[in-house]
């Protein structure tokens, strides 16, 4: 396997590990709201990133989605039809960590975040045959 390749796997590795601790966390009982949109929220993000290391696009290290999402869109213009999906789980990449900045979640939100992230999941994925 190349080194791309393997860096690709890894991210996509770390990416499935945040989705499934997502599901996990709102499978609890209660379900653990704040904590699985963030996960859901950095599922996409290293999803993304592993798109963009397999085209060889180099990307800042942030955890703006609608950067990459950006850079994602200029490779596969399909990308385009995710971005409103995207944006709705950027909140959760850092306010949702500090009790100051705190995000809101209701149990509906999470459950909407947990399926755009699946959505988006499938959709790298499905570009990506190799995984």
């Amino acid at each position: 396997m190349s080194q791309k390749m393997s860096e690709v796997k890894e991210w996509l590795q770390k990416a499935e590990q945040d989705l499934v601790a997502a599901r996990v966390l709102l499978k609890n009982d209660p379900p653990v709201l704040e904590p699985a949109c963030f996960h859901c929220q950095q599922a996409v993000e290293k999803a993304l990133k592993a798109f963009l290391v397999w085209k060889g696009i180099p990307f800042e290290e942030v955890h703006n989605l609608t950067y990459l999402m950006d850079l994602c869109e200029l490779q596969e213009p399909d990308f385009a039809s995710l971005r409103d999906m995207a944006e709705k789980l950027s909140p959760y990449a850092v306010k949702i960590r500090y009790p100051t900045k705190s995000v809101k979640v209701t149990k509906k939100k999470a459950q909407e975040s947990l399926v755009i992230t699946e959505s988006i999941w499938k959709f790298i994925i499905n570009l990506m045959p190799m995984y």
